[in-house]
């Protein structure tokens, strides 16, 4: 099992220790050496004051903050949580992808999702409706531009001929596929190295418009779709990496974390095909978030 934790921006106001390029840095610094694998930044660059004050939080642009995070590591995983792709086009995904691959030693994964904001859409010129659209054929072209040289494609969305984006990775960086529903499932037997679902209860699940998932079986039931979907595509689901949250024994910031608890549901995630188990960070202030991640190096890396 590895660990992967998204910079803990998790309010509005954010708290400036954790937006400073120091405090970025010493943030995933302190990450690898603890044993964490993955760290990521989510994406919101428009966000409406409305989804703010409702619950929503402050970002970084993940491109830029992942690569200050690669200068002062050499093993940590950049994984975003996640790219919005129908915000961007894809050849300036593809761009920013593999530079970013390509300074950090082959240390980029791509995380995308389609994407809930309506305002964030419409602030950033985007079709809300054709948000799906966008998204495969965004897909198609990223993987034609890491793979090849001289790439036509034509699509509703994108059209482009010859073109040639060098430096290329020296292998393409893996894509994981964003969200609960059958159609993300579909696009990760399709398109995907990975499937990055996430905790949803039903009211968070209807306003993010995504499936709900809210149990080890309901994470069952969509697993068991993945694999499905991978033997009708003729994939492999074993070279499939499944991403999601521990359930069990609390938080590691919080006082009632039970380790050994975490530890069982661990096993639980892992016998169900969980490679990647996101893991939460306080966001109240620099010294909380490195304190939690030194309990957890003790109580659960070290304990496995």
């Amino acid at each position: 099992m590895r660990f992967a934790f998204t910079h803990p921006m998790h309010t509005h106001p954010y708290n400036p220790e954790l937006v400073a390029g120091e405090g970025i840095a010493t943030v995933a610094a302190a990450a690898e050496a603890a044993g964490i694998h993955g760290f990521g930044f989510t994406d919101h660059p428009a966000p409406s004051q409305r989804w703010l004050d409702a619950g929503g939080h402050d970002a970084v642009d993940p491109f830029v903050a992942l690569g200050f995070a690669a200068a002062r590591t050499t093993t940590l995983r950049l994984i975003p949580n996640i790219v919005v792709l129908p915000y961007r086009n894809p050849f300036v995904v593809a761009k920013s992808g593999a530079t970013l691959d390509l300074l950090s030693g082959g240390r980029f994964t791509l995380a995308v999702g389609v994407g809930y904001l309506r305002r964030e859409f419409a602030a950033l010129g985007v079709s809300y409706d054709e948000r799906a659209d966008l998204f495969e054929e965004a897909l198609q072209v990223i993987r034609a531009i890491w793979s090849g040289d001289d790439i036509s494609f034509e699509g509703r969305h994108f059209s482009a001929r010859g073109i040639t984006a060098h430096p290329r990775p020296a292998s393409p960086p893996p894509i994981w596929i964003g969200g609960n529903t059958a159609a993300a499932r579909q696009r990760v037997a399709q398109y995907g190295d990975g499937w990055c679902p996430f905790p949803a209860p039903p009211q968070l699940a209807q306003t993010a418009g995504t499936a709900v998932i809210d149990s080890v079986q309901r994470l069952t039931e969509g697993i068991d779709d993945l694999r499905r979907r991978c033997d009708a595509a003729g994939r492999d689901f074993s070279t499939i990496d499944v991403t999601f949250t521990n359930f069990e024994g609390g938080s590691p910031a919080g006082d009632e974390f039970n380790a050994d608890a975490y530890l069982g549901g661990l096993e639980k995630l892992a016998a169900l095909g969980v490679t990647w188990v996101s893991v939460h960070l306080p966001g109240d202030g620099l010294a909380h978030a490195l304190e939690t991640l030194d309990r957890f190096r003790a109580d659960v890396i070290e304990a496995m």
